[in-house]
């Protein structure tokens, strides 16, 4: 066998054959089978096929892909969840008028939220996600998404063990894409985290807002913007927003949290990593990270590489305020900004993610989308340069989650995570959106096949009319 898990007195619970499956470990191995029992990877290849005439299920691949399942290291289920199928932008742009009331009032709507989000990431093939922002800093929010009440309902969930998706959840207490107030912010950190399995629902650290975003002129910038403005900090403290902003980080470093800090203006990513550099900080189990990163130049990503701090990005927003930006930041700097090449090429920690609703939850466009940003910066399509995108939203995201250890491959001892798919995303070419996700695997349970699962959306819509 190939681990020692895969003894011979014991079924798998699940045995996948016969297809091109991708474990995404160092040696980019392809298996063409895998088994997995009480939740683990067990075993691959000819041990994957000793174990399937005893398997509780075998699923026979016909050829097709598996990859680990996706992570999105940067999504809001929430809101996603209560607002499906609106986007911001993409096919499905609709907008909900926030001053017309909540998305969500009510413990039960917040359940069905959070579910409905479940079932569409089910049926996308993601198993794992960061709910990048959830606290008190919300409680009077415009959408009820995002306060401590919808907190306690994911704890609710959580604890009934009715969960489809890993879920990694930042605290918050300033509010989302507004100000954070430095006072606040230390008192909200001296309360511990509630106690979770890990492996479920981690909440390794809190979120900062520390700017806004460079189309509307509001990330904070070294070098002005076409009309001299050049944004501003969010936080605020009674020593100016600078101090507080200082104050938040160092506090929440010094606290073994991890920080990620919602910062697309050059000026802010620089001051977050100068915090850090003075802290002496490096490497460590939850990495902390720059949300967005859009204007992260070529010397800030050389000091994130050096004190080991990360980025979760964006391709599909990129593509989609490309031009908005380039009349605010002028055409040269917007060449610049977005670098996913010069991340990946520079080797920092780096996961490909969708700030979904704000863009699809959808990974497969974020890859097609993915491919034309790194084609634009000289980067030719292969299947090296597809593996390095995926890994980043597997491998990659499960460091970011301080989980690499257990997830984000598909080796042996590894958790049962994973997607099958209509064909192969690595081959050079493909255009990633039109393959089909077939199934979903978490922890070796099946949480979604295609043409047996419930449509998302008609299942939300007998749930709301029976309410």
């Amino acid at each position: 066998m190939t681990d020692a898990l895969a003894t011979a007195d014991a079924p798998a619970d699940l045995v996948l054959t016969g297809g091109r499956i991708h474990l995404f470990d160092d040696a980019a191995t392809a298996a063409s089978s895998i088994a997995i029992r009480d939740g683990l990877v067990v075993a691959h290849d000819d041990d994957a096929r000793t174990l399937a005439p005893r398997a509780r299920r075998v699923i026979d691949l016909d050829g097709r892909t598996v990859l680990p399942g996706i992570n999105d290291a940067h999504l809001h289920a929430a809101w996603l969840g209560a607002r499906w199928p609106a986007l911001f932008f993409g096919d499905h742009e609709a907008s909900h008028d926030e001053d017309s009331g909540p998305l969500v009032t009510t413990n039960r709507e917040r359940r069905a939220a959070l579910q409905r989000a479940w079932r569409l990431l089910a049926s996308l093939g993601i198993t794992s996600y960061t709910e990048p922002g959830i606290g008190p800093g919300e409680d009077g929010g415009p959408t009820g998404c995002f306060g401590t009440s919808m907190l306690d309902t994911y704890l609710d969930l959580h604890r009934e063990g009715v969960q489809t998706s890993r879920v990694t959840l930042l605290r918050l207490f300033g509010t989302i894409d507004g100000e954070g107030d430095l006072e606040a912010f230390r008192t909200g950190i001296q309360a511990p985290a509630p106690a979770t399995d890990d492996r479920w629902l981690c909440i390794p650290g809190v979120k900062i807002f520390a700017d806004g975003i460079p189309p509307m002129r509001t990330a904070w910038v070294r070098e002005p913007y076409a009309d001299g403005s050049s944004g501003a900090l969010l936080t605020r403290g009674p020593d100016g927003a600078l101090d507080a902003f200082r104050q938040m980080v160092r506090l929440a470093h010094d606290a073994d949290l991890q920080v990620a800090v919602h910062a697309t203006g050059d000026r802010s990513i620089a001051e977050f990593l100068s915090v850090l550099e003075e802290a002496d900080a490096g490497p460590r189990r939850h990495p902390h990270y720059v949300v967005h990163a859009d204007l992260a130049f070529d010397d800030l990503i050389e000091r994130m590489r050096a004190i080991g701090v990360g980025a979760a990005v964006q391709p599909l927003i990129a593509a989609f305020t490309h031009a908005w930006a380039s009349g605010t930041l002028g055409a040269e700097r917007a060449a610049r900004a977005w670098p996913l090449a010069r991340m990946i090429d520079r080797g920092i920690l780096t996961t490909v993610t969708s700030d979904a609703p704000i863009a699809t939850p959808d990974w497969r466009a974020s890859v097609d989308a993915a491919v034309r940003l790194l084609s634009e910066a000289g980067i030719a399509d292969s299947t090296a340069s597809r593996r390095a995108l995926v890994r980043r939203m597997t491998v990659d995201a499960a460091r970011q989650d301080g989980a690499s250890e257990w997830k984000g491959t598909l080796s042996a001892g590894f958790v049962g995570d994973l997607c099958v798919l209509s064909a192969d995303p690595l081959d050079p070419g493909t255009r990633v959106a039109g393959i089909d996700v077939d199934a979903t695997v978490v922890g070796g349970r099946i949480v979604f096949e295609r043409g047996t699962t419930p449509d998302v959306d008609a299942e939300a819509v007998a749930a709301e009319a029976t309410a």
